[in-house]
């Protein structure tokens, strides 16, 4: 695959914008500069890894350690681990900003479990969600004062999280507010997902890539089985509650579509929409197979028409996902045992082969068109 640089490079000598010298300049700064660069990816790997054990190293010195400390010794250390995370970051930060970023990073993750360890030292446990809302403050408020997209994702994270936890402890599980967090996390995940638009590929929009692409099957096959009784209660919930938990669930998602979309965000409408009937659509089980199916074609539709291949990627996973569910609740059990097993197989070798098939001359054409 030739790099965006060369293609341009190569436009520009056509269209004699550029003389064979320059050129020739332009590129031995670009494969220099590449060469600097990709020896960095060791380092990154190994400071990651370090960041995690140190986070889980910790949280183990805590917990072992717990039990013997009293309640000011503990309200204490954890104050006290939470500062010196930070501060070492803020020290290595001069030298490795990379590294200084991954242990803020570790400071925050730090923050949510202070802010319950604190709560379990002073028994506050009426209202849990305050926790998350404390943790979702502090990402907001460290990036606020260090600019970096690691504290803004792990903010953009955080703050769902709060949002779904407000809503669950207010509606107390009344029947349809498990259908309205759905219908936001999946809308959320899908606007999320499509934060890589044409000519935008920052850190931040590739880390709300891979958190919306984390969530977005999960939180869609949750808003199919919302429906089908599995998550009803006997009380209803009320028409102005009903209203506030719709404009949070559709209107936070599609403001942030359009945030990180601009005028380009009305794909995201159009998914709004098949979420309300998708989630609506339980009494016709067929249906919703038809409509997963039909999401996983726009996917791929809009991952050909902006140039992205993850929703190409995800739109094929998405319909093969979609099939084998349909088969193993509609087909599977009107078959014998080693028939429907045997039919299985073939059918998962049958359309694992045309799925790729299908994956790679998507990629091949859009590979053509740039």
């Amino acid at each position: 695959m030739r790099k965006t640089w060369q293609k341009a490079l190569q436009r520009w000598q056509e269209a004699g914008l550029l003389d064979s010298e320059v050129a020739g300049r332009i590129t031995e700064y670009e494969v220099t500069k590449e060469q600097e660069g990709g020896v960095r990816w060791p380092a990154i790997v190994m400071w990651s890894f370090g960041g995690l054990m140190l986070g889980s190293g910790v949280l183990l010195f805590v917990a072992s350690h717990w039990d013997s400390l009293s309640p000011s010794g503990r309200f204490t250390l954890v104050l006290t681990t939470v500062a010196i995370i930070h501060f070492a970051a803020a020290f290595v930060g001069t030298r490795q900003p990379l590294l200084g970023r991954i242990l803020h990073a570790v400071g925050t993750l730090a923050l949510g479990a202070a802010v319950f360890l604190v709560g379990q030292i002073f028994n506050l446990q009426e209202h849990w969600p305050t926790g998350l809302l404390l943790w979702a403050l502090g990402s907001w408020i460290a990036w606020a004062l260090l600019r970096d997209w690691l504290q803004l994702a792990l903010a953009a994270a955080l703050t769902p999280f709060w949002l779904v936890s407000e809503w669950t402890v207010l509606t107390e599980m009344a029947s349809g507010a498990n259908a309205t967090a759905a219908q936001g996390v999946a809308l959320l995940a899908v606007a999320y997902f499509t934060a890589l638009g044409v000519g935008k590929g920052t850190c931040f929009r590739l880390a709300l890539s891979w958190f919306g692409g984390l969530i977005l099957i999960p939180s869609t096959l949750v808003l199919a089985a919302t429906g089908h009784g599995f998550f009803r209660s006997a009380d209803k919930l009320s028409p102005g509650l009903s209203f506030i938990g719709w404009i949070v669930a559709f209107g936070g998602p599609l403001m942030v579509a359009y945030l990180l979309r601009g005028k380009r965000f009305w794909p995201v409408i159009v998914a709004a929409v098949w979420v309300v009937v998708l989630s609506n659509a339980y009494m016709w089980p067929v249906a919703q197979y038809a409509l997963g199916a039909l999401f996983s074609l726009c996917l791929v539709w809009w991952g050909f028409d902006e140039g992205r291949r993850e929703r190409i990627n995800m739109g094929v996973a998405g319909f093969g996902i979609t099939l084998l569910l349909f088969y193993f609740s509609n087909v599977m059990d009107k078959l014998g045992r080693s028939l429907s097993l045997v039919s299985f197989g073939i059918v998962f070798l049958v359309l694992g082969w045309l799925l790729m098939r299908f994956r790679k001359n998507l990629l091949k054409r859009l590979e053509e068109v740039k």
